[in-house]
């Protein structure tokens, strides 16, 4: 098919996205987060010097206190938040010669039996949630939105291009308090959602995992590049 021809990933589309230092490209890429984790994985699928980072302006505390207030899935939820985290720095993104940018916002939550896990607030919260997933499945989901503004969009209305929640499922080995407590003094589970990180030391405490490693890191490598090269090329540029 013609789809297929032209090529459904983003590695077919890279052309487009031109290097920071080329200012000739009619195509930003910004990534409306500090995560080295999801930084980590842009730059693995190749997009290393091809877009920047900034935090979201989003007042992300107060945001998580709203959304306990209604009824979201948990799979909601992380969609709901990397919309609103890139929706926040689309409004304070200026036109830039009519160039487009694209702000990528994302959120990975820990969902254990419905119950919604975020970064811990403490060492001792970090144990709490770590003893609760040991021996147990639970859920990762990775949300993902990116918005567009400039070029022919209306500046004023930012332009939702995509989101959606991919979901890891992820088995805990059944873990001693000496596991526990030695993975929670290497300080890694401190800004981690669910208190690990998989890509890390964390690693050792995941037995099975079925769907995406990038979706429990961070960032949904596979469903990502596809959705953003089918914007890409739906994008007049």
């Amino acid at each position: 098919s013609q789809r297929q021809q032209s090529g459904s990933l983003l590695v077919s589309n890279m052309g487009k996205i031109g290097l920071l230092t080329d200012a000739s490209s009619n195509l930003r890429l910004l990534l409306a987060s500090q995560s080295p984790r999801r930084r980590e994985i842009l730059d693995m699928m190749g997009l290393a010097g091809r877009y920047t980072a900034e935090p979201s302006p989003l007042d992300e505390e107060k945001l998580q206190i709203e959304l306990s207030e209604k009824e979201y899935s948990p799979r909601d939820y992380a969609r709901t938040l990397a919309e609103r985290k890139a929706h926040a720095s689309a409004v304070v993104t200026a036109d830039d010669d009519g160039k487009v940018t694209l702000i990528i916002g994302s959120d990975t939550i820990v969902d254990l039996d419905g119950h919604i896990m975020e970064k811990p607030k403490d060492e001792a919260d970090a144990f709490d949630m770590i003893g609760r997933l040991s021996g147990n499945w639970h859920q990762v989901h990775t949300g993902v939105a990116v918005y567009a503004v400039g070029g022919s969009m209306n500046v004023v209305e930012e332009k939702l291009l995509f989101s959606f929640t991919d979901t890891a499922n992820v088995k805990f080995a059944s873990l001693t308090e000496q596991d526990i407590r030695s993975y929670i003094a290497s300080k890694e589970p401190m800004d981690k959602a669910g208190s690990y990180g998989i890509q890390g030391i964390g690693g050792q405490l995941v037995e099975r995992l079925e769907g995406d490693f990038f979706t429990v890191m961070g960032l949904p490598m596979h469903r990502f590049s596809r959705e953003l090269s089918n914007a890409i090329g739906l994008l007049d540029i």
